[in-house]
Parts: C-alpha cells; structure tokens; sequence
C-alpha cells in the first residue's frame, strides 16, 4: 500500500514525465505508432527554437465572418492564440502549448461550451491505455495539468488551459489540448464567454 509520500511522488513524477498533456482525445493513437519525425519534445529542459518570426498580430477578417460572442483563432504552426472581442475593441496576441503531433492535432471551428476557473482533470480512455502509471484524476491545484482555469471546448476531451508549467508554452507537448501560461489564461478566461467561436488551423 502506497503511503501519501509515494501518492505524492508519483503524481509529480505524471506531471514530470509528460503531463503533457492534459489535452488529447479518446480515438488517439499511441504515440508509439507514429513512424516520421514529429519533433516530439520530450526533454523540457532542452532549449527549442521559438517561432518568434511567425507570432505576430493578425487581423479576424480572414478567418470570421464576423466577431459575434469573440473570438479566438489558435494557429498550431505559430504556436500562438488570437482574440478578438465582439466590438473588435480588445485584441490579445498569446503564446501556447500545442499537441505534440499531427496525429493529437484537431483542426476546425467549435466554440467555448463551458468555463471552469480551478478545473479537476482526468486522463481520457486512450491516454489511460498508453500511460496505466498516470493517475486517475487529479482535483485542482499545483499538480493540476489544466493550471488555474479552462475553457471547454465542443469538441469531447478539447480544452484551452493553463499550465503550472511554463516550459511548456511554446512547445509540442500536449495530447491535444492548447495550453497558456497561468497569467494569460485568467485574462482570456474574464474576456472569453460561452458561446466564444474557436478556430484551430
């Protein structure tokens, strides 16, 4: 039987080894199975190349008809979010996490279903069946992979969240989700509504 000590070790080891996550959805493949270079970034100690020359400000009209309810357009390639208010008023330009492979990617418009400030998370089927060490839910904290708030999204098992680890943001290294420093998902969480349209290209 396994003291709180151990409890303790084993979820930071979770969130050490590849927390990676808390995105990702139920039909994934293990990412065993991928065979060409994903540049997956295991190591977060590693120094990787920013993309600083492609995250810039960009304007909704080519991706929106209109800004209705906001906004929001996460372009996967930049590894940034964008969000437009509905008046147009309020512009906010975010680096993010973003899936660690094409494979994890879901790409399209859905919107935000639900708004959830200290957010309880649960690995999904499939990342339970790759990862039978990781635990079975973890409620909010410092430990939480979703950090301090998440937008769900229309897709099951989608969110847009913290994290309590910055070495993320910037990288591969989600089973899905798209991920925001702590500070940044609280300012987009105020702006943000249910209701919210969200494109991922």
């Amino acid at each position: 039987m396994s003291s709180p000590r151990d409890s303790r070790l084993n979820r930071r080891n979770f969130l050490a080894t590849g927390a990676a996550a808390a995105g990702g959805f139920a039909a994934a493949p293990a990412l065993a199975q991928t065979e060409n270079s994903t540049e997956i970034e295991r190591d977060l100690s590693e120094v990787v190349r920013r993309n600083i020359s492609s995250f810039r400000s960009l304007e909704w009209q080519p991706y929106f008809s209109d800004t209705k309810n906001g906004a929001i357009l996460v372009d996967i390639t930049s590894r940034a979010l964008h969000y437009w208010s509905e008046d147009q008023s309020i512009y906010k330009l975010y680096p993010t996490s973003v899936p660690l492979t094409e494979d994890l990617t879901r790409k399209g418009r859905t919107s935000v279903v639900q708004k959830v400030e200290g957010p309880s998370w649960r690995p999904t089927p499939a990342m339970r069946k790759r990862n039978p060490e990781w635990p079975e839910f973890i409620g909010p904290g410092p430990d939480n992979p979703l950090g301090t708030h998440a937008l769900y999204l229309g897709w099951t098992y989608y969110r847009i969240h913290g994290t309590h680890d910055t070495r993320k943001i910037g990288r591969r290294s989600s089973n899905g989700c798209i991920g925001l420093y702590n500070e940044h998902i609280a300012e987009l969480f105020a702006l943000a509504k249910v209701g919210t349209q969200v494109l991922l290209i």
